[in-house]
Formats: C-alpha cells, structure tokens, sequence
C-alpha cells in the first residue's frame, strides 16, 4: 500500500506547480496587456482617448451641458422642418389648384405680404437662433479646464431659461457703465451667489432706522439679484431736507445741495458735479448737471445728421405721443422737454457715481430705479414712445440686447415710436446692431449713421411699431 502511494504523491506535485507555473503566466500576460491597453490610449480619460486617436486637440470639458446645445440645435432644425413642411405642401396644393390659380389677379402687395408672412418672418427667427447659439468658454489647461459658465444655469431645463440668465460678456471685453464685465439677467436666482451681501443687507433692527447702505442694495441689483427683499426699517434723509422748488422753477433750476445725501459720492455737492471737473466721480453724462447746458439738447438745430429734434419726431404722431419712457443716463432733461410738450416721460436710473435719481425727483419729473437686467414694470401695449440714449451703446452682448429690444416692443403699442438716440458701436459690428434693430420690422421714419471716430459711427432712428392683429 505504501509502495502504491508514491507515484499519486509525485503526481499531485507535479500538478500543483503545473498550476502555479501557468497562474504565472496568466498574470505576466494580463500585465503585457494592460500595459499594451494604456500604451495605445484605452485606458486613461474618455476625452484623451479622442485626441490620442482621433488627434483631436480640443474637447469640450467635463461639466458642459452637450444636452442643452443638442437642444438649442434642435429647435432651429425644427424651425427649418416646419418652414420646408409649409412650402411643400403650399406648392402642392397650387399644383392641384393651377388652373382656378391661372384666372387670379394676385397683386404684388398680396405676393409681398405672403413671403413676409410665410418665408422671411421664419426665416429671420431661425437666422437669429443660429447667431445666438454658442459653446461656454474654457479657461485654464487641458487638465484644469473649468467652464465660464454659472453653475445655477444647470437648475433650469427650459432653454430659453437658460439662455435668459446665462451671464452675458460685454462685446468690447470692457466694464460697463455699471462697473461690471458681464450683465447678469434676473429672476431672483442670483441671490444665492450673493449670500453675504444680501444677509449684510438684511442685518437691520425691525422698526429703527436703515442703515445708509443704498449702494450694497445697488451692487446688488446691478449682480442680478433682484428685485431685493422688502425691509422693515425707516429710509433715512438728509438731516437739512429742505422744500422742493416749486414746479415752475424745478425744471430748469439745480437743485438744493442739502436734499441730496452725499456720503457715498466723490463729490459733495452740484457744483463739485460740473463737467469741468474731471474728479467728480462719475463719467457717462457729461454737462448732465449743468442746466444751461442741458437746454440746448433735442431743441437747437446741430451739423451733426444723427441729432434728431423732439418737435420733428413728434410731427410723425402729431397728438398722439402721451406717455413714454427714457431709458438712458441723465437727470432727466429730455423728460423736462416732453413735458413742456404735455407728454408725461419716465426716466431710468441708477446713481452710478452721482445721485441721478435724487435730481430727477427734485425737477419734479418721475425717476424709475431700475437696472438693465430687469423686465420693465409696465403691462402690454401701453408706452407711446420709448426713447433710448447714452448707455445702450456697442458693449452690449447681442442676446442680451435681443432680449432687451423684444421687451421694449413688448411695453410699447402698435403704432408707438422707438427713438434710438444717438447709439454708437464700431464700424465692423454696426451690420450685427443694425440686425438687431430692423428685426422687427417697424416702418422707418427717419434712420441716420454718421462717424463718431475712426472706427466707431453713431446710428439714430425713429421706428414705428406696426400693428399686429391678434
């Protein structure tokens, strides 16, 4: 028996390093082949294995939102389907109708209104969707990229959210008039970036008085988050508040020093705020205090083409001009003007380095604070005239803009005027403005470019909006 088990014991020997010799082989095989994998790319990141195989030197980063691009494109490609559907079947059915179409008199007014209708209207929207569709920019390298892109934007599905609230950079890569490099569209949602700020600006004791904080509740706003918390606490005023001017002297008179709170300006007080004083804290508005030089304006003839008078735009519309809003930076002249008319004008403001708002007031005429990036308070088809001047210039990113304009077509009713008041941009990027504002189709009655410099022109206009039948 001892004699039988030797030759069992030698063979199981044999078969256990027969096992370990071929696990050994197994294992510097699967090395060979990892190391074979990663030598030809397969193993290392999804977005290098594109550039190792296909040499593709730029991905589009982790984090990028393909999706909503897919969607953007989508829409467009929609658009086209359904403008190429709608020909079609129009050519087929004046192909079944040739011969009662043959014995028409179609006018050339009717032939013009359909392509209108029918072919450029779908045309132009398809045409602005493809200009407005753009990849985030990528800042750092290859293996820090990080996207310029707000990461609240991912909250929202609905593209047009997206595209509303998406920071928008300004055109000639400079800071605003409002101090800021980008315009930042609100629906509230940008209060979450700014916790801080907002909590600083809601640290009040209820019932005592607000602290004389009006530029963090700027900063604010102009951040996108807006409109702010309602605030329990007492506004504070000048200590010296004196009676305004009466109404027939307030127009044209500069207002009292001691109404104004000064604290957080440059200067401190109307005279330090005369254009001569290149210290005075703000730039946008020259002469702006200055009333003797604010009366020339809109009512003395200029050699400069793009300088349009009130009495001729108002001739356009005679008696029909009522109500309107200025949308610019000033003190309010050009509503002082139109009021001396009888047409009642609101004018924007924000206190960018002077108290705007407080001069408008004081002149007995209506300060409306509110910033770029807000829907206008007003409802449908009730301005007779929007007027715009001074700040609506050639840094606006086009998307912004096109939300801006279809606002104001919004609030402004079918046969109101749209007075574009001597906006400037340069030479290379007026056919993109010029766009912008013919695509409404408002009838022209008067349109105006002429050279500011070198490189920038001015352009004017009065549109009228047309009428659009429900």
């Amino acid at each position: 028996m001892k004699m039988s088990c030797l030759p069992k014991c030698r063979l199981t020997k044999l078969l256990a390093w027969l096992q370990i010799i071929l696990g050994g082989l197994v294992v510097v095989v699967s090395l060979s082949s990892l190391f074979v994998f990663y030598s030809a790319g397969f193993l290392i990141h999804r977005e290098d294995i594109c550039r190792h195989i296909y040499g593709v030197k730029e991905v589009i980063p982790e984090g990028f939102d393909v999706r909503a691009l897919s969607d953007r494109v989508d829409e467009i490609l929609d658009k086209l389907d359904s403008l190429q559907e709608k020909l079609e079947s129009k050519v087929q059915q004046m192909e079944r109708n040739k011969d009662v179409l043959s014995k028409l008199n179609v006018t050339m007014l009717e032939y013009k209104k359909y392509l209108e209708d029918e072919v450029i209207k779908p045309l132009y929207s398809v045409h602005i969707g493809l200009r407005q569709i753009r990849l985030p920019k990528v800042e750092g390298d290859r293996a820090n990229a990080t996207l310029k892109e707000d990461p609240l934007i991912n909250n929202f599905i609905i593209e047009e959210i997206r595209k509303y609230i998406t920071p928008k950079e300004n055109r000639v890569k400079k800071v605003n008039i409002y101090g800021s490099d980008r315009v930042y569209n609100t629906i509230g949602h940008a209060c979450v970036r700014y916790k801080k700020e907002l909590e600083e600006y809601m640290e009040y004791d209820i019932g005592s008085y607000c602290k004389d904080d009006w530029d963090l509740a700027q900063k604010l706003m102009i951040k996108g988050c807006d409109p702010l918390p309602r605030r329990r606490c007492l506004t504070r005023a000048s200590k010296v508040y004196q009676k305004p001017f009466p109404i027939n002297e307030s127009l044209w008179r500069v207002p009292d020093d001691r109404n104004i709170r000064w604290a957080r300006y440059v200067c401190r007080n109307m005279k330090c705020l005369s254009s001569s004083n290149t210290k005075r804290g703000y730039s946008k508005c020259t002469g702006c205090f200055e009333m003797e030089k604010e009366k020339l304006k809109w009512v003395t003839n200029s050699s400069v083409p793009v300088d349009f008078l009130i009495k001729d735009v108002l001739a356009f519309k005679p008696g029909e001009i009522r109500i309107g809003l200025d949308f610019g930076v000033g003190t309010g002249t050009f509503a002082a003007r139109m009021r001396e008319q009888n047409v009642t004008i609101i004018s924007t403001a924000l206190n960018l380095g002077a108290p705007f708002n407080e001069v408008i007031a004081l002149r007995g005429l209506i300060p409306l604070y509110i910033t770029l990036n807000q829907r206008l308070p007003f409802f449908d088809n009730t301005m007779d005239l929007i007027h715009t001047t001074g700040f609506l210039d050639g840094w606006i990113d086009l998307l912004l803009m096109d939300f801006i304009l279809f606002d104001w077509d919004r609030v402004l009713r079918p046969g109101g005027l749209l007075w574009i008041d001597r906006f400037f941009c340069s030479r290379k990027d007026l056919d993109d403005y010029m766009y912008m504002f013919l695509q409404f189709r408002y009838k022209k009655h008067k349109w105006s470019i002429s050279p500011k410099s070198s490189d920038e022109v001015y352009l004017s206009a009065v549109l009228e909006k047309p009428p659009r039948a429900i």
